[in-house]
């Protein structure tokens, strides 16, 4: 007589556990890494959007040995309080007109298009300016501001970004 063994199919309680646990390893190490990442890629808006103020600032200056003397309105206008938060998406909505109708952004030859998280700022004199770009990425009320400097020695225009501690916000 022969005995018919019944195939097992499925998956054991304990195998189910084991799956779980390491799915909840994995997601303990990757979530704060892709914060992170996250984090860094909202910080290059405010890099690429002050390296492009820079390259204005010094094509300006070569073109009648000054700096754009002024200072700008603080632009894109905040939402409320808290820098962009509270805009859609959290961000400030572009409104390039209001950067046309600013004399000094307009020497600069300066606008943003899109939706932005920082604000931007300059005030120039002949030979120094400073740009500022200040935001506020996580909505927690922190802002850290990206600072764009300047200088004009012996008429070689130059300029310098500082960035924010790595975790300041």
């Amino acid at each position: 007589m022969k005995l018919l063994k019944k195939a097992q199919r499925g998956f054991t309680l304990i195998e189910l556990m084991i799956v779980v646990a390491i799915i909840g390893i994995l997601a303990a190490v990757a979530i704060p890494a892709f914060m992170d990442y996250m984090k860094r890629s909202k910080k290059t808006e405010a890099s690429l959007q002050l390296n492009k103020i820079g390259k204005n600032a010094k094509r300006a200056y070569s073109e009648a040995s000054s700096y754009v003397v002024g200072t700008s309105a603080v632009l894109p206008v905040k939402p409320g309080t808290g820098g962009c938060c509270g805009g859609p998406n959290n961000h400030c909505a572009p409104v390039p007109a209001t950067f046309a109708g600013d004399a000094t952004w307009k020497q600069l030859d300066f606008q943003i298009d899109e939706p932005s998280l920082f604000y931007y700022s300059y005030v120039g004199a002949a030979t120094v300016f400073t740009a500022l770009a200040t935001g506020d990425l996580d909505c927690d009320g922190t802002e850290i501001i990206y600072t764009l400097a300047g200088t004009a020695t012996n008429g070689n225009p130059a300029v310098t970004l500082t960035e924010p501690a790595i975790n300041a916000d």
